[in-house]
This record gives C-alpha cells, sequence and structure tokens, in this order.
C-alpha cells in the first residue's frame, strides 16, 4: 500500500463542445432577464386586486424556475468525465474494501428465465472482488423448481467458470454474453484447453 498510495485513482477528462451548452445557457439568462424586467416594468398598479394577485403569482413562479434553472446550469457549466483505475483501486484498498451483499430477485420463470437469472448470478460471482468479502443471495419469490434446478447446475458450472474467469480475465463475465461473442482461441493451448473444458 506504500508505494501505489499516491497513484491516482481516476483520469479527468472535459467534455468536448461544452461552449454549445454555454451559449445556450446564455440565451436561456437573457431570456429570463427580459421576463424579468418585463413583470416588473409592467406591473398592474391600476388594475383590480384579482390581475394584481395573478400577475404576482405568475412572477414569483418565474422566479422560482428561475432560481431552479440556476441550480441546473450551475451543475453543468463545467462538465467532466472520470474514468475509473479499478486495478489501482484494488491495489490501493483490498484490506479495507467492504463487505457486499448482492440480492438477486426472481418471481416467475417464464417472465424471467432461470437461464437469465444464472447469467447474472454467476457474473456476479466473477467480480473482481475479495471471495470473502462477496455474499450472493437469490430471492425467488414464486418458489419455482426449475430455478432451483437451473441453481444447482450453476454451482457446479461456477467452478470451472469462475477460475477460467480469473485466469484469462474474462470480460464480459456473463456465460451466455462471453459465448455469444468469444472466438475459440487457437494461439494459446492452456487457453484452448481451459475453453473447451467450460
Amino acid at each position: 500500500m506504500g508505494k501505489n498510495y499516491h497513484v491516482p485513482l481516476f483520469e479527468t477528462r472535459p467534455v468536448k463542445r461544452r461552449i454549445v451548452f454555454r451559449l445556450f445557457s446564455a440565451s436561456i439568462l437573457v431570456g429570463i432577464c427580459f421576463i424579468c424586467m418585463y413583470r416588473v416594468k409592467f406591473f398592474p398598479v391600476e388594475s383590480g386586486r384579482i390581475e394584481r394577485w395573478a400577475w404576482i403569482g405568475l412572477f414569483l413562479s418565474e422566479l422560482w424556475f428561475s432560481f431552479y434553472w440556476f441550480l441546473t446550469a450551475v451543475f453543468r457549466w463545467n462538465p467532466v468525465y472520470r474514468f475509473p483505475y479499478k486495478d489501482r483501486l484494488c491495489q490501493r484498498f483490498e484490506k479495507e474494501l467492504p463487505d457486499i451483499d448482492i440480492f438477486v430477485c426472481t418471481a416467475d420463470p417464464i417472465i424471467e428465465p432461470p437461464s437469465m437469472v444464472i447469467n447474472t448470478i454467476l457474473s456476479v460471482m466473477a467480480y473482481n472482488y475479495p471471495s470473502e468479502k462477496l455474499s450472493i443471495y437469490l430471492l425467488d419469490d414464486g418458489g419455482s423448481e426449475l430455478t432451483f434446478y437451473a441453481m444447482l447446475g450453476a454451482a457446479t458450472f461456477s467452478k470451472k467458470w469462475l477460475p477460467f474467469c480469473q485466469m484469462f480475465t474474462v470480460e464480459p463475465r456473463s456465460p451466455e454474453a462471453y459465448f455469444r461473442t468469444a472466438v475459440e482461441p487457437d494461439n494459446d493451448p492452456v487457453m484452448l484447453q481451459q475453453w473447451l473444458s467450460v
């Protein structure tokens, strides 16, 4: 932890084309100023009470909109993208990472097929996170036997899938998504053997 302590955890990059938003915001600000000047300049002094209260109500609602717009524009004035370095985060805080409980909920095996639920569970189990600090719970409100037996099958498959993910840093970590896009590795015999065993 000593030598990696001062390495930045993320990179900050400004958003391109901020000038377009700033010009748009400036035009709205000019419009708001014109509306406020109009409301103050043409206040109905000689009209009836109802007209004055309606005018004041409109003016207060426009002031509220202006205040709300100002708050949102301030936060969007200088937008940035932050790109985290996940490996550095793990290096710096591996001992201090909190315990995480992840709940995967399902209710109906027809609407939420067990294969989709199992893919979700396997991808969560393959997170790059200390396994002793990660707890995953399947909440099956429907109590489906189909989901139960799919989970039993996934337990045996996970004994091959999780080491495969860690050994070769597989992305995406969902088995269905990985095998849909993956090509059989020809150049690495160790990976080919593991790939075929999975």
